[in-house]
Parts: C-alpha cells; structure tokens; sequence
C-alpha cells in the first residue's frame, strides 16, 4: 500500500457501481471500508474492501460511528437505493433531527444535507467518478446512426423539459414523441419511467436523461447503461440522450453495439450540441 493512501468510506447501494469505486479506490492504493443496507447493497463488494458493516437505512449515527472507528477520511456514495423501499426509513435520532430541518424530502437536498453532516465530523465527502473516470459519459454523437430531424427535434425538447424538472428535484429523465411529454421520471427510477412512457407514447419515443440543475455532483449523479438500451429496444424508442461529462454510462461500448445492431441513437448531450441541433 502506497505510503499517500488514505481510508475511503464506501456507502454501497445496489448494482455494479459500488463495486467498481471500490475496486478503482483500492487500486489507487486506498484502504476501502463499506457500509451495507440489507436489501439494497450489492454485497459483492464485501470481498474488495477491508471491513464493512451491514445497517438499516436512516442508522445514521452508526455510520458515521463505524467510519470514525475505521479512520476514515473520504466519503464516496455509490450505487442504487430502492426509492419505494426507502419510503419505510426508520431514522435514528441524528438522522430523524436532520430530516425535521428540510422543508423539502427531495433526493438533492437531502443528499447534500447528509453530506454535510459527513462534513462537520471531518470527513470530506467526494464524487464516486474520481474512482472510475472512464464512466463518465462522452460527448457527442456516440452511434454511427445520427438523430433524424424529428429525433433532434425531441432530443431539444427533452433537454429543456428534464432540465426544468430537475430544477425541481424531481426526476432526472424525460421521455418525449413529436414534441409531446409521455412520462416524467419521480420515485420509481428511469427504467420504469421509460417502459410506462413508451408503452403512452407508443413506437419511436426519445429518452433524455440529463443532470438537475445545481445538483450535488458528489453524491447523486445520473446514471444510465445496458439495461435502459436493452429496454429501448424492447419497447420501440429510437433515441438516447444522456448528459455529457455530469452523468455515468454503465458498460458503454457494449450499449452502443447494441444500440447499433437494433437501429438505436445514443447521444452525449451538452448545451453547446443541443444549441446546435435547435438551428
């Protein structure tokens, strides 16, 4: 272990994220210990960090215990908490002071809250894509396929619409046909979101999913991959955008094979590409 190494404290939700910050933190020659919540962690990481404890959702107070007993000196959030089941949170009596503070229960505010909470016991809370880089979405066109005129079109439009509901905490993706809303992401996460939107809008619905405005970029970045192509297909939408450089994309060059094969669009969005395609 390199004589610079620190102590990373991995809070590791669900899916291959927490697994890959893991294995990117230790190979960077840090000590990773994890935090696991019983029914949403992937426990797999278990066997790439030197010590962990399994908790129930809203023990703040033995988190931030276990993270001082371990030395730890950053906080990374990775991974996927189940929403509908987080709904049945029992918080302890330093999370529940915390929540009674916030006017609002939005993904944002609560997670900067939690973060600053880290914070004042002198753990620097730091973004997970610091220990895999290499999922940061790429902008512009990542298929050979280009957007047809109606799917630049909806990909504008989408922008705009995900960006104003982002603004409002409350959802990070959109899925819009010819100029018209079929669905808003909220609770149910952008895999759910995506099936009931196609299965509204019908054949040839674009998805886009992009970062809230003013969004913690630490602890709650956009994330899509494989999965939500896979779907795509499925249900007969045509076009991806995704926010370029402030949102993760999960097995990329496999998603873009399999955006090819089936006639599928996936693009890196940035203002300056949607200013473009608005001309």
């Amino acid at each position: 272990m390199k004589n610079n190494s620190e102590t990373i404290g991995l809070i590791a939700g669900g899916g291959q994220f927490p697994l890959l910050v893991a294995k990117g933190a230790a190979a960077q020659g840090n000590r990773v210990v994890a935090v696991f919540f019983k029914g949403h962690s992937n426990f797999e990481v278990q066997d790439f960090v030197d010590s962990s404890v399994e908790l129930k959702l809203g023990q703040l107070n033995k988190l931030i215990s276990f993270f001082k007993k371990n030395g730890v000196g950053k906080v990374v959030m990775a991974g996927t908490i189940n929403k509908p089941k987080a709904l049945d949170i029992r918080p302890d009596f330093r999370a529940a002071k915390l929540l009674f503070k916030l006017a609002t229960k939005g993904d944002d505010v609560l997670l900067r809250t939690i973060a600053a909470e880290f914070e004042s016991e002198g753990m620097q809370v730091v973004g997970p894509h610091e220990y895999a880089p290499d999922l940061l979405t790429p902008a512009g066109f990542l298929t050979k396929r280009k957007p047809n005129d109606t799917e630049r079109s909806d990909l504008v439009f989408g922008w705009k619409i995900a960006r104003e509901l982002g603004r409002m905490d409350i959802g990070q993706c959109v899925v819009v046909r010819e100029g018209i809303v079929a669905a808003v992401e909220a609770i149910e996460g952008t895999d759910a979101a995506v099936k009931r939107g196609c299965e509204l809008g019908g054949k040839g619905c674009c998805i886009v999913k992009v970062f809230k405005p003013g969004q913690e970029k630490r602890v709650d970045m956009p994330s899509i991959g494989l999965k939500t192509v896979q779907g795509m297909k499925d249900l007969g939408a045509c076009c991806l955008g995704v926010e370029a450089g402030k949102s993760l994309f999960f097995d990329l060059d496999e998603s873009v094979k399999f955006a090819e094969k089936h006639g599928i669009t996936i693009v890196g969005l940035t203002q300056e590409l949607v200013e473009e395609m608005s001309d």
